[in-house]
């Protein structure tokens, strides 16, 4: 390969004896004089090479792990190493052409938000390798148009510095590259970081609603405790096994989730010394460190005493059993009491954990089911439950690994997912910071108590089929429409179910053409305030009866997620917001987006996650609870409970009456005198603990086995409107996620009210009322 040396080398000034001129080019003469250091020269092919993986994984591992925190997998490995020594020759280590590689990789990687493992099957890592490829010249990734910017490899474009850098001298015309921005990261097709005064000015144009069909599917992989992104096809019509991966992966998250708490932590030199002490006084010293015990290791283990975790089922004799991954063993919770008491619904199909004692039996439930006996089916004999409780819930902070101020990455902690983008929108670690600053830039709160653009209106069921609903919705969005167009609410959230029954699920009581007209009179409603439409986003969640799935289920508990409202129906409803943005638009035009049940709103990326949830679970809870009959009793000195946050401490119900228009408080306030405080805390507590918005059996509340991760609430979100026109409107917060119940948009036993929340981002929501 032709070096071309630096220029402490080179000859200058070289003047040939001869002056006389000749016409061959052989001699040194001024007209063909000899240049033994042509640097305009062209250079030589790369002769590739076949560079095994094992010996290019140092040097990657230094550049991924060590520099940029990314595991490396072996297919990731033997692709960039296919790739290196293709590109890069014989040179790739002596010449450093491979380094400069695989720094471009990592930092377009990690500015994709590919996430903390590099996959070699990801489509991603090949993206980035195909357009890396197409900037490679002699083994180096050289500056094509603008899509690269000046490199520390290059001097003045032409001088290698492999010399220069050995000599220990630093050329004049390098300069420093920025930490901030990647080597032909334009070129790969990766958004730099900009100036924050480049952005919109218009807070709205962060705002994505995430489709549960197109949020990307996560599971946790227990040998790399860590989560990765399921490449594979979905279905609707997916094999049984996808049904016990779902069950899988639920219990993973749960139990990794319980094993960081502090409870389950225990340190080798704390237990050293307590074992010591305890051999010789036999005194307890501290708090006993909790475990969990498979229910296969229970064999042999007679009147021992256990902590499980495990699901909630029903065998087919009709007994309440515990299944875990290990196996199943009927459960007797006769004398079980919940802790804390009466804080949480338990109903098959939830994870719990359950404290008691294993108790053998000559004729056992699995050998009156023809089932085996030992690991993996259901185990002879039962166990007795003394104390019953929910999986502690995390904090969104402690998931992510991350404790600066207002959640910033000051500061870490050990195990987080900072890095795995959940929603498609970045991760914390990557774009966390950046959002951050656009957010104190485009959404300042508002001063003397004036309404500002940081507000999310979340309106409850609405039926477009009762008149009274639509003249409340009218009312509604005529407060809005008084404001002025840069205070509007970024966002106005409609939820169904949208008809009081289901469509063509009556006896074609309500046909598909009726149906339509119904959101035909919504399009001539929303009409009336064009400044609505122009600077707001309508969000539409459906419920039960809302079409197409009601006409097969009759408003019964469809599989969730399900889709949202056909095109069909809403095509008025899109032309009333085309004719609004076409006459004065007001920077990002609005949009109405009809997303599926759930759904999620971001703004500004990670930095606040509201999820969207229409379902009546108070009463399914209510139906399909296991009743437990013991009364709570003295705890103090017990030594195995379960760890759960007490509600007092860790729950702050909003306890403020509902304000009208004018802000002065409403007579019959739902709040604080009628709204069952206990209710909400019971209800929250529950679906929070559980992380997961379908905590049930698939005969009460089926799911659809391949889209069950958008299901999961882990990371929890910083916000929650979960719709249920069964339970009390409230708005609480747990554990640092606000949850809000706007109930039913016309208010029960009361005529000519209309009720709303009003959601602050990143703050509580408050409860409004209006007469009409």
């Amino acid at each position: 390969m032709d070096k071309t040396p630096a220029p402490l080398f080179r000859k200058r000034n070289i003047i040939p004896s001869s002056q006389l001129p000749s016409s061959s080019p052989s001699f040194a003469t001024p007209i063909h004089p000899v240049k033994p250091f042509n640097v305009n020269a062209p250079k030589a092919g790369i002769l590739p090479i076949i560079l095994p993986p094992a010996t290019l994984r140092p040097l990657a591992f230094r550049t991924f792990t060590k520099k940029h925190s990314l595991t490396l997998t072996s297919s990731a490995l033997q692709e960039l190493a296919t790739f290196i020594g293709r590109h890069c020759g014989s040179g790739w280590r002596e010449d450093g052409l491979a380094e400069r590689v695989l720094e471009e990789a990592a930092r377009s990687w990690k500015n994709r938000n590919g996430g903390a493992i590099v996959d070699g099957s990801s489509k991603e890592l090949h993206d980035i390798l195909k357009t890396l490829e197409g900037n490679m010249s002699g083994g180096k990734v050289v500056s094509q148009g603008r899509g690269l910017p000046r490199g520390d490899s290059m001097l003045e474009g032409q001088v290698d510095d492999m010399f220069t850098t050995r000599m220990g001298i630093r050329p004049a015309a390098l300069s420093r590259q920025d930490s901030s921005a990647s080597f032909g990261m334009s070129g790969l097709g990766v958004q730099e970081e900009e100036d924050d005064e480049s952005e919109t000015s218009d807070a709205r144009s962060w705002v994505r609603v995430i489709d549960a069909y197109d949020q990307p599917r996560m599971y946790y992989n227990v040998d790399k405790k860590h989560f990765e992104r399921d490449t594979s096809k979905p279905a609707i019509l997916a094999s049984a096994s996808h049904k016990t991966m779902l069950f899988r992966n639920r219990y993973n998250v749960i139990h990794q989730r319980l094993l960081r708490n502090e409870s389950f932590q225990s340190s080798a030199i704390a237990n050293s010394r307590s074992s010591a002490l305890k051999n010789r006084s036999n005194a307890n010293t501290g708090a006993q460190t909790l475990k969990i015990t498979p229910i296969a290791n229970l064999l042999g283990r007679h009147g021992s005493n256990h902590m499980l975790l495990g699901q909630l089922t029903i065998l087919p004799t009709g007994e309440l059993a515990i299944s875990d991954l290990t196996g199943t063993i009927a459960l007797d919770l006769k004398r079980a009491i919940c802790v804390p008491h009466d804080s949480s619904w338990f109903c098959p199909g939830m994870i719990v954990v359950v404290d008691g004692v294993y108790e053998e039996e000559d004729e056992s439930v699995g050998k009156g089911l023809g089932g085996s006996s030992g690991v993996g089916g259901v185990l002879g004999g039962k166990f007795q439950g003394f104390f019953i409780g929910q999986p502690p819930c995390e904090t969104r902070k402690t998931t992510l690994g991350v404790s600066g101020p207002d959640g910033g990455v000051d500061q870490t902690i050990g195990g987080g997912f900072g890095w795995i983008d959940f929603l498609g929108v970045g991760s914390e670690r990557a774009v966390g910071s950046k959002m951050r600053r656009l957010e104190n830039r485009l959404l300042a709160p508002p001063k003397d108590d004036m309404p500002g653009r940081n507000r999310v209106v979340v309106i409850g069921e609405v039926n477009f089929d009762q008149p009274r609903a639509l003249q409340a919705l009218r009312k509604i969005l005529g407060v809005y429409a008084k404001e002025a167009a840069g205070v509007s609410p970024v966002a106005f959230v409609l939820t169904g179910n949208f008809i009081e029954h289901a469509v063509m699920g009556l006896g074609g009581s309500c046909s598909s053409i009726e149906y339509k007209e119904y959101f035909d009179s919504l399009a001539s409603i929303l009409s009336d305030f064009p400044t609505l439409l122009q600077t707001c986003t309508f969000v539409f969640v459906p419920g039960d009866n809302d079409g197409w799935i009601s006409s097969f289920t009759a408003g019964a508990a469809a599989p969730l997620p399900r889709k949202g409202i056909p095109e069909l129906f809403t095509s008025r409803i899109r032309k009333a917001f085309a004719a609004a943005n076409a006459e004065e638009p007001f920077g990002v035009p609005g949009e109405a987006i009809w997303t599926s049940n759930p759904s999620r709103l971001s703004l500004f990326g990670p930095n606040h996650e509201l999820v969207i949830f229409r379902d009546d679970i108070s009463a399914r809870l209510r139906r399909s609870s296991v009743h437990l009959t013991a009364k709570a009793l003295d705890m103090e000195n017990q030594e195995n409970v379960p760890p759960t946050a007490s509600q007092d401490e860790s729950m702050d119900v909003d306890e403020q009456p509902a304000v009208n228009e004018t802000n002065t408080p409403c007579e019959d306030s739902t709040l604080g005198e009628t709204v069952n405080r206990h209710a909400a805390q019971k209800l929250v507590k529950t679906i929070l603990d559980q992380g997961f918005l379908s905590p049930f059996r698939s005969a009460i509340r089926p799911v659809h086995w391949d889209y069950g991760s958008p299901l999961h609430l882990y990371p929890l979100p910083t916000a929650m409107v979960l719709v249920d026109a069964t339970a009390p409107p409230f708005t609480t917060t747990y554990e640092g996620c606000h949850v809000m119940n706007p109930g039913t948009v016309l208010v029960p036993g009361r005529k000519g009210v209309g009720r709303w929340i009003e959601y602050e981002v990143g703050g509580k929501g408050r409860l409004r009322e209006i007469t009409f």
